[in-house]
C-alpha cells in the first residue's frame, strides 16, 4: 500500500477543495444518483468485497457479507436524504422583511475510520457528507486499507468527478496532522479510541473545526428477573461475540439479577459451546482472530487481572490454536464474579470475553451501569413496561437497546455521550453534521 504522508494528504485536500464548488452546485438528485450508483456497485460486488474484508480484517465471511450490506444501507439512505436537506422560512419582525434559514454544505471533510468495520464506517460518514454537498478525504485504518481502496475504485466506476472522494493510506500522525493543520478542511469525522479523540479535539481548536467523534464504549448488558431468558441469551451471544468482541457497542460487562444469575450463566455458557473459532474463510466459523498482537495481549491481561482478583473462568480463558493461521485467536470466554476493581469492569476489552456480576435491585444496577466514563451503548432485558421507561431514561448512554442486542441501523442516530464522543451518525440527523445553518434577513 502507498505510505502517504503530509505532502500527499495536502494534495488530496487540494483536490477536494478544487472539486467542492462544482460538487455542491450539482442538484441533490444528481448527487443522490451517484451515491445510489456506488451502492449498486457494492451490492453487485458483495462477495468480492466480503472476501477482501475477511482476508485483511479476519472477521468470518458471513459477518463480512453482513457488513457490506450494512455499509451500502448508509449509501442507500444518503442517496434519498440528499433531497431532504430542507431550510425554513421564519416569521419576520417587520412587514418588509423575510427571514430564511438555509442548510449549506460544510466544505472539505476529513474522514478517519477504524479497522473493525472497514467498509461500513466509511460509508456511514461518506454517504451523508456527499449527499450534503461536501467533498471528502478519507484516511482508513492502517490495518485495513484494502477495503477503503476497493470502495474508491467503485466510486471511480460509478462516475464520481475527480477530487470528490480522496483516499490516503499511510502514516497516521502525518496524515492526521496535515488534515488538522490545513484551513481548507472544515470538518473532521473520526471513529476510534477516546485518547485519540481527545487529541483531535485539542488540535482542532486551531482552526475551530467542526467535529464528529464516535469514541470508545463499555456497554453494560443488564438482565432483570422478569426478562425473556431465551431472548436475553440469544442477544448476549450475538452482542458479545460479533467480530470476536471487537465492536464499540458490543456488550462488555453483564449484570444479571441474583434470582436468575445462575440460570443465565448456565444457558449462556451452553450457547457459547456452539461457537466455532477459526479462519474467517472457513465454513461455519463464528469467531475469527483478534486484529493484532496488541489486541490479543490486552484480552489475556484482562482475563488474568480478573482471575487474580477472584473471578472464576467458567468457559474459555485461553488462546485458541487454528492450524495454518497466526496465533491471534482467543476462546469465547465466560467469567463470573466480576467486581468493580477488575479491568473488565472498567476498561473496554475489545475481545471475546463476557464477565458477569449479580445485582439485587434496579437502583443498584443502574448505578453500576452508569459508573463509567463511557456512554455509547447499553442494553437491558425486561418485560416490565414501566421499567422500560424508567431505565431507558436514567441510563447515561447515547444508544439503549431494550430487549434488543442489535440496535444499529442506517436510519437511526448513532453516537454517544460523556467520553464516548459527540455528534450523531445515521438518518436525517447525520445531515446536520455536514451542513452549516445560514440565516438570511431579506428586506424587500
Amino acid at each position: 500500500m502507498p505510505k502517504c504522508g503530509e505532502s500527499e494528504t495536502r494534495d488530496a485536500i487540494g483536490a477536494a477543495s478544487d472539486a467542492w464548488g462544482a460538487w455542491r452546485a450539482k442538484t441533490a438528485a444528481e448527487r443522490g444518483s451517484l451515491i445510489a450508483g456506488l451502492a449498486g456497485l457494492m451490492r453487485r460486488d458483495t462477495d468480492r468485497l466480503a472476501e477482501l474484508m475477511t482476508l485483511e480484517q479476519g472477521k468470518p465471511l458471513a459477518e463480512a457479507r453482513g457488513e457490506i450490506a450494512y455499509a451500502l444501507s448508509f449509501l442507500d439512505w444518503s442517496a434519498e436524504e440528499a433531497k431532504r436537506v430542507y431550510g425554513d422560512v421564519v416569521p419576520a419582525s417587520a412587514p418588509d422583511k423575510r427571514i430564511l434559514a438555509l442548510r449549506q454544505p460544510v466544505g472539505v471533510t476529513a474522514i478517519i475510520t477504524p479497522w473493525n468495520f472497514p467498509s461500513a464506517m466509511i460509508t456511514r460518514k461518506l454517504g451523508p457528507a456527499l449527499a450534503a454537498g461536501c467533498t471528502a478525504v478519507v484516511k482508513p485504518a492502517e490495518d485495513t486499507p484494502l477495503s477503503a481502496i476497493a470502495i474508491g475504485e467503485l466510486a471511480v466506476e460509478a462516475g464520481f468527478p475527480p477530487g470528490v472522494i480522496n483516499i490516503v493510506t499511510g502514516d497516521p500522525r502525518a496524515i492526521g496532522g496535515a488534515m488538522l493543520d490545513d484551513e481548507r478542511v472544515r470538518k473532521i469525522s473520526f471513529t476510534g479510541s477516546t485518547p485519540v479523540g481527545r487529541l483531535l479535539m485539542e488540535q482542532a481548536s486551531k482552526h475551530l473545526l467542526r467535529l464528529s467523534l464516535e469514541l470508545g464504549g463499555h456497554a453494560p448488558f443488564i438482565v432483570f428477573e422478569d426478562a425473556d431468558m431465551d431472548r436475553a441469551v440469544e442477544s448476549a451471544v450475538a452482542c458479545k461475540f460479533r467480530n470476536a468482541g471487537q465492536t464499540c457497542i458490543c456488550a462488555n460487562r453483564f449484570y444479571v439479577h441474583e434470582s436468575v444469575h445462575d440460570r443465565f450463566v448456565e444457558r449462556f455458557g451452553a450457547a457459547m459451546e456452539g461457537l466455532k473459532v477459526g479462519n474467517g474463510m472457513g465454513e461455519g466459523v463464528n469467531i475469527g482472530p483478534l486484529i493484532n498482537d496488541a489486541g490479543i495481549e490486552k484480552v489475556e491481561e484482562h482475563v488474568a487481572d480478573a482471575v487474580s482478583k477472584g473471578a472464576k473462568v467458567v468457559r474459555g480463558g485461553r488462546r485458541a490454536s487454528v492450524e495454518g493461521c497466526v496465533d491471534r485467536f482467543f476462546q469465547p470466554t465466560l467469567i463470573t464474579g466480576m467486581t468493580p476493581d477488575m479491568r473488565v469492569a472498567t476498561d473496554e476489552t475489545f475481545g471475546p470475553v463476557a464477565p458477569v456480576a449479580a445485582f439485587s435491585s434496579e437502583e443498584e444496577v443502574v448505578r453500576l451501569a452508569n459508573d463509567s466514563e463511557y456512554g455509547l451503548a447499553a442494553y437491558f432485558f425486561t418485560d416490565n413496561a414501566s421499567r422500560v421507561m424508567r431505565v431507558s431514561e436514567t441510563l447515561e448512554y447515547g444508544i439503549v437497546g431494550v430487549n434488543d442486542g442489535g440496535p444499529s441501523t442506517a436510519q437511526a442516530p448513532f453516537g454517544g455521550v460523556k467520553h464516548s464522543g459527540l455528534g450523531r451518525e445515521g438518518g436525517k440527523y447525520a445531515m446536520d453534521e455536514y451542513t452549516e445553518l445560514k440565516y438570511v434577513s431579506w428586506r424587500l
